[in-house]
């Protein structure tokens, strides 16, 4: 997004112009979603991956309404969808990059 900032000369009555330009990198590790089944996660390692799935769903639910077009996005459903908001909507370029496991026995996850 470019906008316009006035600079001021040594002359106090010229001004001039500038062009500024405002970006935003976020770089997140969305880990995956976490098989609890699978992993036999118990206790701490239950939780966090009972979170990681939840984070992921939201994500999920907030992409599919982006793409729809639909009047309400749920952007508070989470932590991640909150920060993530300003590089969701709007007036922005989002590059999703996906790493998927090429093995037979992770065909239903992937």
């Amino acid at each position: 997004m470019k906008r316009p900032r006035a600079s001021i000369d040594s002359d106090a009555s010229k001004s001039k112009q500038v062009a500024c330009t405002h970006a935003q990198l976020n770089v997140v590790d969305l880990a995956g979603s976490e098989r609890v089944k699978k992993s036999g996660a118990v206790g701490a390692q239950f939780k966090e991956a009972t979170a990681i799935n939840k984070s992921l769903l939201a994500f999920g639910n907030v992409v599919s309404a982006l793409a729809a077009k639909q009047k309400h996005v749920p952007f508070r459903d989470s932590k991640l969808t909150r920060i993530l908001e300003g590089s969701l909507g709007g007036n922005c370029k989002t590059s999703l990059l996906v790493c998927t496991s090429p093995a037979s026995q992770h065909v239903g996850e992937t």
